[in-house]
C-alpha cells in the first residue's frame, strides 16, 4: 500500500473513531432524553479493584491557529507492590524521601486515553464516557493524581465524586524548590537544607509543619513569580490531596506520569513534527485515532467501522 492510500485510510479510520465518540457525548449530554452510559458505550478493560484517572495537557501546531492545548485523561488499573522487607518506616530524620521511594509504590497497567482539541467540560464528557468503558465507577476504590490545575479538579470531581484526588508528588516538591530558590538563592547550603527538611516532612504526611514553615518565610523581601509567592496558599488549601504517608500505606500512586508520558508518546510522537501543523478536523480525527489505538482497542475498533479506500 502506497504512502498516500495509507494516509487516507489512517485519516478515514479517524473520522469515523471522532464521530464515534461526538455521538456519544451527545446521546449522553445534548439529547433531551439522554440515554443510560450502559446503552452508549461498550465496556472494554473493566477494572474492578483499584483505578486512577490522570489528567493534563500537550500543545499542538494547528494550521492558521497556531498552538493549541490537547486535553488528555488517562484511566489506568492500580496494582500496589508491596515491599518484601518487613520493616517499619523509619522516621523522616533517618530516611528521605529519596531513599524512602524504594520502600513502597503502586505499579499502574492497562491505560487506555482519551485526547482531544477541547474545552475543560468537553474533556470532562469524554473523561466519564471512557471511565465508563472501564467501570471505574464500580471499582473498589478510585484515586485521581493531577497537578493540581482547577479545571482538571472541579471535572474528575464532579464526575467521580468518589475519587480520592491526590497532588502530585514531583509537582509538589518541584514548587518546593522553586520557593527555596527564590527565598534563600539557587545553589545555596541554606536553600538545600530548607527544600531537604520539608520534601522530607511533606513525604511523611506532615503538611502542616510545610505550610507553617512557607508562611514564616519573609514574602517582602523575596523576589520571584507570583505563581510562586502563592505556595503557601496553594499548600494550605490542598493538604488533604498531601497526605503522601497515608497514600503510600493505602497502595495509592502519588504520581501523575501516565498522563505526562502519554502526552508524550499518545500525541507528541505523532503530532509534534516539523510542517506547518495540522488542520484542526484532521488533528481531531488523528487523536480519536491514536486514543483508541493506545488504549488497546485497535481491532475492535477497526471491524466496528472500517474505512472504504475509493
Amino acid at each position: 500500500m502506497s504512502k498516500d492510500s495509507l494516509r487516507r485510510v489512517t485519516e478515514g479510520w479517524g473520522e469515523e473513531m471522532e464521530e464515534k465518540r461526538e455521538e456519544e457525548a451527545r446521546l449522553l449530554y445534548v439529547t433531551e432524553v439522554p440515554q443510560p452510559v450502559s446503552k452508549i458505550v461498550r465496556v472494554n478493560k473493566p477494572i474492578e479493584e483499584l483505578a486512577n484517572i490522570s489528567s493534563d495537557g500537550g500543545m499542538v501546531l494547528l494550521r492558521e491557529e497556531g498552538w493549541k492545548e490537547v486535553k488528555m485523561s488517562v484511566i489506568s488499573e492500580v496494582k500496589p507492590k508491596m515491599a518484601t522487607s518487613t520493616k517499619q518506616e523509619v522516621s523522616p530524620e533517618i530516611c528521605t524521601p529519596r531513599h524512602a521511594l524504594s520502600d513502597r509504590a503502586a505499579v499502574l497497567t492497562r491505560h487506555s486515553y482519551q485526547a482531544g482539541l477541547w474545552n475543560a467540560d468537553e474533556m470532562g464528557q469524554h473523561q466519564y464516557l471512557e471511565g465508563a468503558r472501564r467501570q471505574v465507577g464500580l471499582c473498589r476504590r478510585l484515586s485521581s493524581v493531577n497537578d493540581g490545575a482547577p479545571w482538571i479538579d472541579r471535572i474528575t470531581s464532579s464526575n467521580y465524586p468518589q475519587a480520592v484526588q491526590i497532588i502530585d508528588w514531583y509537582h509538589a516538591d518541584e514548587r518546593l524548590w522553586k520557593v527555596s530558590k527564590a527565598a534563600f538563592g539557587e545553589g545555596s547550603l541554606q536553600s538545600q537544607q530548607w527544600v531537604e527538611k520539608q520534601a522530607d516532612l511533606l513525604w511523611y504526611g506532615r503538611v502542616k509543619e510545610v505550610v507553617s514553615a512557607l508562611h514564616a518565610l519573609d514574602w517582602n523581601h523575596i523576589s520571584c513569580l507570583e505563581d510562586v509567592r502563592q505556595s503557601p496558599a496553594y499548600f494550605e488549601s490542598r493538604q488533604s490531596k498531601m497526605d503522601y504517608a497515608y497514600f503510600r500505606q493505602a497502595g495509592y500512586p502519588i504520581g501523575s506520569g501516565t498522563v505526562e508520558s502519554g502526552i508524550n508518546t499518545v500525541v507528541h510522537h505523532r503530532m509534534k513534527r516539523q510542517g506547518r501543523g495540522w488542520k484542526r478536523k484532521n488533528a481531531q480525527a488523528m487523536l480519536a485515532a491514536l486514543s483508541e489505538f493506545h488504549s488497546g482497542r485497535f481491532q475492535i475498533a477497526w471491524h466496528s467501522g472500517l474505512p472504504i479506500l475509493t
